[in-house]
Order: C-alpha cells, then sequence, then structure tokens
C-alpha cells in the first residue's frame, strides 16, 4: 500500500448559512491520480480553493505528507508542494508567459528583479521541460489563444507540485489531452500526487485509479473506478439514476424560415464564408483550435466587425458592429461567450442583475433598479436553463462554473432573440447542468429558434446537431446531414480530409 500524500478529515466550509462543505474526507496516495467527481456546486471548487490556501476550512483537519496542513495562500501552499491549475485562469493577462511562470517570485534577488533576459531564459528552462516549446516565453498572455493559456496554467502549477498537483478541469479548453497526461505520467513516477477534477468520465477512466464523489458538500464514496460503470458514478454524484442525456434533434422543414443568412463573410481567419441558419434547427460546428470559429462566432455576436460580407437577420440587411446591434438586428442575435469569467459575467453583481440586463427597463422605476424587481424579471428565464431560485440573489461571481453558464443563457434568452449563437456552452460543466443546457437547446428551437454551436466535444456535435458544419482554414469545408453524422466523419474533415464532402450551406 502507497504512502497517503494527503489527508483531509471532516473538512467543513460555511459562507454565512451557506454550507460549502460538510465533513468531507478523503486519502491521496503518493504517485496516485485521484479523481474528485459531482455535479457543480458539490464542492468541488470550495475543496481546491481549501487545499490551494485560497480560503481557509471552518472546521476539519487536513495533513499533507504527514504533517498538518493549513495554507494560509496559494505561496504557502506551493511552499508545501501543493500546487493548482485552476479551471479559472489565474494568469495575468497583461504580463508575459515567462514573468506569470515565475510568480510569484519572478526575481532571486532581494532587492531588485532579475534581468527580462534571465528571466525569459528561467522561463523557457520550464517550458523546454514541460515540452510547451511552441509558446514563447517573451509572448503576452492576452495575445495567446485559450488553449494556450490553459496550457500555460498547467505548466506553471506542473514546475510548483513537488507532492500534490490538483487540476481543475484541465482539458475544458485543451483540443487533445495527451500531451497533459503525458506530463502526469512524468510527474506521478517521481512519486508526486495529482487530484484530478473533470467532468469527462472517458478521461477519467484513463488517467484516474480511484475517485471521490462529492454531492451537496459531502462524501458520498471513494471508489476504485474499475469497479463502477459510468450509470453508478452518475447516480451517486445525483442521487437518482441518470436519464438519457441526449434525444434526437430535428432537422429543419426545407420551407422553414432561414433566420440569419451570411454571404461572403471575412473577419480575422474567416474567408469568403456562407452560411444560413434556418428557424427549428441546431446547427453543429467542428473545428480543431484556431481554425477561425472565434472570429465567426465573435462576428455573428457582434463582438468583432467583420472586414466584408452580407448579413441578413430576420429578412433585414443588418450591421453587427456591437452586441447590442446583434440583438437589435432583424430577429436578433444573442451570443454566448466562450470564456464566461472574462467576457460574460460580471461577477460583483447577483444572478438577477446579470440575467436581466437586456431587460433593465423592467427591474426599474423612475430611473433605480430594485433587486426584487431584478428577480421577478428573471425568475421565469432562469427556470427555462434550470437555475434554482435560490440563487438568483447570490452575487454570480461565487456561483458553480455550472451555475455561472445557466446565468449566461438566461440573459440571451431573455433578450428574445430568435438565433443563439453559443461558443462551447457546456464546456467545463458537470453531466447534470448539461443536460439541463441541452434541453433549454431543443425547448429554444422547438419554440421556432434557432442555434450556431461550436463544441470541443464531438460527441455534443454529434447527438445534438440537425447538422454539422465543419471549419478548416478559416472556411466552411463540410456540411454534414443528420443521418451521416459520426464522430470519425466529423474528425476527418476537422483535418481537411472532406473532399468527397459537399458543403451546401
Amino acid at each position: 500500500m502507497r504512502e497517503g500524500v494527503l489527508q483531509t478529515s471532516a473538512l467543513s466550509k460555511r459562507y454565512g448559512a451557506t454550507v460549502a462543505l460538510s465533513d468531507v474526507s478523503l486519502t491521496i496516495a503518493q504517485g496516485e491520480v485521484h479523481a474528485i467527481l459531482g455535479e457543480n456546486g458539490a464542492g468541488k471548487s470550495t475543496l481546491v480553493k481549501i487545499l490551494s490556501g485560497v480560503v481557509r476550512s471552518n472546521s476539519g483537519g487536513m495533513t499533507l505528507a504527514g504533517e498538518a496542513y493549513d495554507p494560509h495562500s496559494i505561496s504557502r501552499a506551493r511552499e508545501r508542494g501543493v500546487a493548482t491549475a485552476f479551471q479559472e485562469l489565474s494568469l495575468i493577462p497583461n504580463m508575459t508567459v515567462g514573468e506569470n511562470l515565475l510568480l510569484p517570485r519572478a526575481s532571486r534577488r532581494s532587492f531588485w528583479p532579475d534581468s527580462r533576459s534571465s528571466i525569459l531564459h528561467r522561463s523557457a528552462d520550464v517550458l523546454r521541460e514541460w515540452q510547451v516549446a511552441d509558446i514563447a516565453p517573451d509572448a503576452i498572455v492576452e495575445d495567446l489563444s485559450l488553449a494556450e493559456r490553459q496550457r500555460v496554467e498547467i505548466t506553471r502549477a506542473l514546475s510548483h507540485a513537488s507532492r500534490l498537483l490538483i487540476l481543475d478541469e484541465p482539458t475544458a479548453a485543451l483540443p487533445d489531452p495527451e500531451w497533459l497526461f503525458e506530463q502526469i505520467r512524468r510527474l506521478t513516477a517521481r512519486g508526486v500526487a495529482v487530484m484530478y477534477i473533470s467532468h469527462r468520465l472517458g478521461e477519467v477512466r484513463e488517467i484516474c485509479e480511484r475517485a471521490t464523489v462529492l454531492r451537496n458538500g459531502q462524501t458520498i464514496d471513494t471508489v476504485d473506478l474499475s469497479g463502477v460503470d459510468d450509470d453508478g458514478i452518475f447516480a451517486m454524484m445525483v442521487g437518482r439514476s441518470p436519464d438519457s442525456a441526449f434525444s434526437e434533434p430535428v432537422a429543419a422543414r426545407p420551407d422553414a424560415e432561414v433566420i440569419v443568412d451570411v454571404r461572403g463573410l471575412s473577419v480575422g481567419k474567416v474567408r469568403s464564408l456562407d452560411l444560413s441558419l434556418k428557424a427549428g434547427e441546431i446547427v453543429g460546428l467542428a473545428a480543431l483550435e484556431g481554425q477561425g470559429q472565434q472570429d465567426l462566432f465573435r462576428a455573428l455576436g457582434g463582438a468583432a466587425r467583420p472586414g466584408d460580407g452580407k448579413i441578413t437577420v430576420g429578412g433585414q440587411a443588418a450591421t453587427l458592429g456591437s452586441p447590442r446591434r446583434a440583438l437589435r438586428a432583424g430577429a436578433g442575435i444573442a451570443f454566448v461567450p466562450e470564456e464566461r469569467k472574462t467576457e460574460g459575467i460580471f461577477a460583483n453583481l447577483t444572478a438577477a442583475s446579470n440575467i436581466a440586463l437586456p431587460e433593465i427597463s423592467r427591474a426599474s422605476h423612475a430611473g433605480i433598479v430594485y433587486a426584487g424587481l431584478e428577480k421577478n424579471v428573471s425568475r421565469e428565464v432562469a427556470s427555462k436553463v434550470a437555475l434554482s431560485p435560490r440563487y438568483l440573489g447570490f452575487n454570480v461571481g461565487s456561483l458553480s462554473g455550472g451555475n455561472q453558464q445557466k446565468v449566461l443563457l438566461a440573459r440571451a434568452l431573455i433578450t428574445g432573440a430568435k438565433c443563439l449563437v453559443l461558443f462551447d456552452p457546456a464546456r467545463g460543466v458537470d453531466v447534470g447542468t448539461k443536460q439541463s443546457i441541452y434541453a433549454m437547446m431543443r425547448d429554444f428551437v422547438a419554440g421556432g429558434g434557432t442555434i450556431l454551436f461550436y463544441s470541443s466535444e464531438l460527441s455534443e456535435l454529434v447527438h445534438l446537431s440537425s447538422r454539422c458544419l465543419v471549419m478548416y482554414g478559416g472556411r466552411l469545408v463540410a456540411d454534414v446531414a443528420r443521418e451521416e453524422l459520426t464522430e470519425e466523419r466529423l474528425l476527418a474533415a476537422a483535418h481537411g480530409h472532406s473532399h468527397e464532402m459537399k458543403v451546401a450551406v
């Protein structure tokens, strides 16, 4: 039996009247990759924050390598050999990759900082050690793609972890997890333990040996993954048997109204793109990282100005120069971006305030916004995404990632737009929240709307899409009909092997 590196005993954390963790106990062994599973709101993020030194528990205890462990800060945790790659990235966007990698001690000297060349040299060694040679140490973080930022976040944690590495949804923005899995194997070979948090059970089974399941802030069980199937894990997570996550999509009728029509669109990496979205269909989009999908979605959502092309919304010519213009164009387009933390939510406002923003006039009287009116305005759309009414009065920054995503989707629904443009809407959320999102999408198109959505998970595209487009090199290279949708076909097209597929948009 391997020696336990981390042990928690009856760990509890309260925020006022809200109990986030209650008597959580677990043990992670030396060199083990141990999964923490649970729905959003189950207490996983709170556990990560306690272990990382972001917050302190109210009761219970922890030991690390046999000694008492109660870090007061992220720096103290790192001094003890515990490093975390957070789901909501903690990089400083206007600093270089090298400076971020070496924080909080970019300088080795006491009274003046190291030279820029020294920082670049040291950080280049870190990138090389963890096989990230394609990212330059002098690159500014905000100029990187989300996937590149995710790798920098993970690399920083890898370089600091000597006893325990904590990975919170590490592959949510990675197009391919194999790089990460290789680094994990290298780390565990040195005896370092890994706590792995993910909603992707396939990944969990590939890389983890055991899993601890949390529900409502409590430990349900710790299981050997070889001895329990996915349905059993789901039942422990939610307290009931799993429902079917998908139902058969319905293709748009041939005579259905065209809600959005795009001709000759050029923006960013996108070149001369044609696209039509009809009422009653969910149109998926598959693409490898950096093929222009971000540019397309941001242009349709009004977050990027097209360089050329014609866009018609609800039969009316539209100029989508801002999200407000996109919402007001014809039948309306509502955009939910990929990064909810930096581009979507207003963390210091309540969930109700975030949802009601597009309809603020309905929540105000004589120029004064009332919290009660905001809750009334937002309550109905909150129910459409299965957001509990009790969360409407919480600051959205304190909610779990899944509930934050529900807030953004509810805000899109409250606009009344007939077209939703959703960039990876179920990324990094638990299976229960995914089902709520899928149900909302189906209900929306059943009511006459249309959805264009990108997903990094091919299974979502295959099971949700009425048809699926594929982008490669800034162009649409395939339009795959419902009856022909397979993961293999989408993957081939995404790699440019689509000469036999006709694009009919």
